[in-house]
């Protein structure tokens, strides 16, 4: 498994230190948590104020926007009255399309994020019969473009992030890799070898999607290619999903998909991107770095053990189908949901268990379950000789979830189904999972990072006490997973100094009018950066097009064009009606 040291035992990845201002992320350092600011970047005093609140709240660094080398410009005042108020956290410059602009924000800032799909292309469609010496004319392209810029973040002590987006890749990448991982890759290599022909290493890495698999594949495939590259290719990375959206799914959601990571070692800093104010993913962030805060005491299996899934490609473990009190699961069943007998029984009484999206399945103590401890030899052993049944880690081992039931899945038979717990710790007990991570944050990760490689016939949740939430909160992470749809399925992006409309409203409206439509996809993007590439599996997308203007799309396609914001809920509505897709509430 090339992409991290160990998958049964948690070892940081070790990555050169980069210095952002008087903040270094990678090497010793802690995994670093930041955000980014929502006021529009010629907003001086609002984006003071705003990152003053982000720093109160514990955050490390702060990106803004700069659209334009006029908002570029204006860093210069933001960062003066920062540090003149004597803040002097690390400022990072977001850039798309526009060179000149991050020209002008290394001037300013400490960092400055470019996006390789869009620094020199313009476009992002495929070009097709590119050839050999087309692609070879566009790499000069970017050297001619980005070489000045290296130099300059080289002479003044910047730092460079470059930032693949799996919404906004390139003709050339789309035509030579398609939308791909491999694509999202390929496409920061292209510019750090440029910045390596100038000797310049004060890089980080993202590989950021809003589909949280296409995200793990692409940030283990970036890792893996660096340690095929060489030793010295050991650059700090930044995790985040791309559009999380808001809410439980949205931690949910970030969970998974920063979780996986750093349950492998992976990642120096993060961001947890919501649809909320800004300094609402400061504590989720820190709640997900403390999670990993030190290397896992959990210990490696006595033999060699091939990892029980692959990690570019997704699919399901095999399994044999079982009936287990009436329910089946296994082979092609859907992932089942098992709940503690108590709030079964609590749901059933107020006739909340009758939901044909969200059923009550399974009761965790009338389970027909075999529990083991799967670092223990016998026990694996007489598992071969049993029959097919239900399998579990038992409670109180003493590992990691992630760790420990991907060890079960490595030694399980195939005939046996698997049973995911979210904690090993019994809610009763005096120190439970829930008093370090919140009930979102511990299915996330403790349950969906193994959903997302195919892992799990089953999960039981235990670390939300209240019944109706525990319910909701299973079939949440199913869904974030992407591994069973029980509601619509929203993908919407953090608010930014590039959003043309107020997306948080728009975004509860749309939440309001259309989350009962059971298989629906609606992407909400606040303007054209990401919005068409990120919603590129969406059934319906609302983007940005202008000031508190609405463009309406049908997959890729934009079939209305400038709505007024107030009316364009309205419209969605009527033209997810035109398509065959609504459902009465």
């Amino acid at each position: 498994m090339s992409y991290c040291a160990d998958v049964f035992r948690r070892v940081r990845r070790v990555a050169r230190e980069v210095a952002i201002g008087n903040t270094a992320v990678g090497g010793a350092n802690p995994v670093r948590v930041q955000s980014m600011l929502t006021h529009d970047t010629l907003d001086t005093a609002g984006c003071v104020a705003e990152t003053l609140q982000l720093v109160e709240a514990g955050c490390e660094i702060v990106r803004l926007t700069a659209q334009t080398k006029r908002h570029a410009a204006n860093l210069e005042n933001i960062s003066r009255e920062l540090r003149a108020a004597g803040c002097h956290v690390p400022l990072v410059a977001d850039i798309h399309f526009k060179p000149d602009a991050a020209m002008e924000a290394a001037k300013w800032v400490e960092k400055v994020r470019i996006n390789p799909g869009n620094f020199v292309d313009k476009r992002g469609d495929a070009v097709p019969d590119y050839t050999e010496a087309n692609y070879e004319r566009e790499i000069d392209r970017i050297r001619e473009a980005f070489t000045p810029f290296v130099l300059f973040c080289k002479e003044h002590g910047r730092a460079i992030r470059l930032g693949a987006n799996h919404g906004s890749l390139s003709g050339r990448i789309l035509a030579r890799y398609g939308d791909t991982p491999e694509g999202m890759v390929e496409s920061a290599l292209e510019f750090a070898r440029v910045a390596r022909e100038l000797d310049f290493h004060a890089m980080v890495f993202s590989m950021k999607a809003s589909d949280v698999k296409v995200m793990i594949h692409a940030y283990r495939l970036l890792v893996q290619r660096f340690r095929e590259l060489g030793d010295d290719w050991n650059y700090p990375i930044h995790l985040g999903v791309t559009e999380a959206g808001e809410g439980e799914d949205a931690r949910i959601k970030s969970a998974i998909g920063i979780g996986s990571l750093l349950a492998d070692g992976i990642g120096d800093t993060l961001r947890v991107s919501l649809t909320e104010e800004a300094v609402c993913e400061v504590a989720p962030g820190f709640e997900l770095a403390r999670a990993f805060g030190s290397s896992s005491s959990a210990c490696s299996p006595s033999v060699q053990l091939s990892a029980p899934f692959d990690p570019l490609v997704y699919r399901r473990r095999a399994s044999e189908q079982c009936e287990v009190n009436g329910v089946l699961l296994g082979g092609k069943q859907p992932v089942r949901v098992a709940l503690p007998q108590a709030q079964c029984d609590q749901l059933r009484a107020c006739g909340r268990d009758a939901s044909p999206d969200t059923p009550v399945e399974l009761a965790y103590e009338q389970l027909s379950l075999l529990e083991v401890d799967p670092r223990d030899a016998e026990q694996m052993r007489a598992l071969q000789d049993s029959p097919a049944s239900l399998v579990a880690v038992k409670d109180g081992v003493d590992m990691p979830p992630v760790q420990a039931q991907r060890l079960l899945a490595a030694q399980l038979p195939s005939g046996h189904a698997l049973l995911l717990k979210d904690t090993f710790v019994p809610p009763d007990a005096a120190h439970h999972a829930g008093e370090k991570l919140s009930s979102a944050m511990a299915a996330g990760i403790n349950l969906g990072s193994l959903l997302v490689d195919g892992i799990g016939d089953a999960v039981l949740v235990r670390g939300e006490k209240d019944a109706a939430a525990a319910l909701h909160l299973a079939y949440n992470t199913l869904q974030a997973a992407g591994v069973r749809t029980s509601k619509a399925e929203f993908v919407s992006c953090p608010s930014c100094g590039r959003t043309l409309y107020n997306i948080r409203e728009a975004a509860a409206r749309i939440r309001a009018a259309t989350g009962h439509l059971k298989g629906v996809k609606i992407a909400i993007m606040g303007c054209i950066v990401n919005g068409p590439g990120e919603m590129s599996d969406a059934d319906f997308g609302y983007v940005g097009g202008a000031p508190g203007k609405i463009n309406l799309y049908v997959g890729h396609t934009p079939v209305q064009i400038n709505i007024p914001q107030e009316e364009a809920v309205e419209k969605l509505v009527e033209l997810i009606k035109a398509h065959g897709r609504w459902q009465e509430p």
